[in-house]
């Protein structure tokens, strides 16, 4: 385990500036219009795609023209986009239907359709046991999924409402618990949940990202935290300060940097390793995101917004405005972007 400066000492103290980050702007938009609202992304590097889940309909983008190259149609209420690059295959969570939509990698075309739990949202590919996993809102329940058949394998019980989730690779997946404020884990062979770990001062968790090699978990909180667990001992090392309205998290491997897309002041919270935060300006409603660990690039989607209607928990989207931001890291080295 490498020395990790994400201490208790940094609670709540995090310098935080409203600034271009050094290395890393916003480097393109495109305007790819359409239909749907949105919520997760999922990239492909190898590949240059760029999966959307767009309501009823999955949008791929190449992330080399900024351009549709195809859709994958029929899926109710998607939420997010796993991808089993080895096998070939991807999966969507269809929240509307109680299902997932296994699809081929190449040409698109829909596979199946599985049966899962009542709600299904996160969706993601745990490389250590080579299963996927959804995380089902209204059932409090995780569905595991083998790929080699396509056949559920296994439901693990939670302990409340679950959010997204990051896997170790090593045969943990770790998934948000919105209404307890927690962090849960699975064991991703038994199907058993082991362990639950109180965020506080974290509230309202949605986004979870992992770093492998520190052990760590970084979890953004509603209330503007990015609290960070120690995957071992489940105790909380840091609670940097991060935008408003944050959903999704990322971390960068190589950069050693951890992300926060925050759709209500439009900004981006990148997290260094010694608890810093910058913020660099993106747009209001980019709060999905997804990262290329090859090139450094994130993206975000977003629209241009109605104003505020009362009542209403997300301002709507102005017809064909749908857009992704593109962040780039300009650094020199073998860590800049391609």
């Amino acid at each position: 385990m490498r020395k990790y400066l994400f201490s208790a000492v940094l609670l709540g103290m995090a310098a935080a500036s409203l600034a271009q980050t050094p290395g890393f702007g916003v480097v393109d938009k495109w305007i790819l219009g359409g239909d749907g609202g949105w919520d997760y992304l999922n990239v492909d590097g190898a590949s240059h795609r760029l999966y959307v889940s767009r309501s009823t309909h999955v949008m791929v983008v190449d992330t080399d023209k900024g351009e549709v190259v195809g859709d994958i149609p029929n899926t109710s209420g998607v939420h997010g986009i796993a991808l089993d690059v080895a096998d070939g295959k991807g999966y969507t969570s269809n929240g509307k239907t109680n299902s997932v939509t296994v699809f081929d990698l190449k040409s698109l075309k829909t596979l199946k359709q599985i049966a899962v739990g009542t709600g299904p949202d996160c969706i993601i590919f745990d490389d250590g046991t080579k299963r996927i996993f959804t995380f089902n809102g209204r059932a409090n329940s995780a569905t595991a999924i083998d790929p080699s058949s396509d056949n559920v394998i296994g439901t693990v019980k939670l302990s409340g409402r679950p959010e997204y989730a990051a896997a170790d690779g090593e045969g943990h997946v770790f998934v948000n618990i919105a209404d307890t404020n927690n962090v849960e884990e699975i064991d991703s062979n038994t199907l058993k949940s082991v362990a639950t770990w109180p965020l506080a001062p974290g509230e309202d968790p949605s986004g979870l990202a992992i770093d492998r090699d520190g052990h760590r978990l970084f979890s953004t909180c509603g209330n503007g935290f990015l609290v960070t667990l120690d995957t071992l001992s489940g105790k909380v090392v840091g609670t940097p300060t991060i935008g408003q309205g944050p959903d999704a998290g990322a971390y960068d491997r190589i950069l050693e940097k951890a992300f926060s897309s925050n759709g209500g002041d439009g900004t981006l919270s990148i997290v260094d390793r010694g608890g810093t935060v910058t913020m660099l300006q993106t747009q209001p409603g980019a709060r999905t995101m997804a990262l290329d660990a090859d090139t450094h690039r994130i993206y975000l989607a977003t629209a241009d917004l109605n104003d505020p209607v009362p009542g209403q928990r997300r301002r709507t989207a102005k017809p064909g405005s749908f857009t992704i931001i593109v962040v780039g890291f300009s650094g020199s080295g073998p860590t800049a972007a391609r």
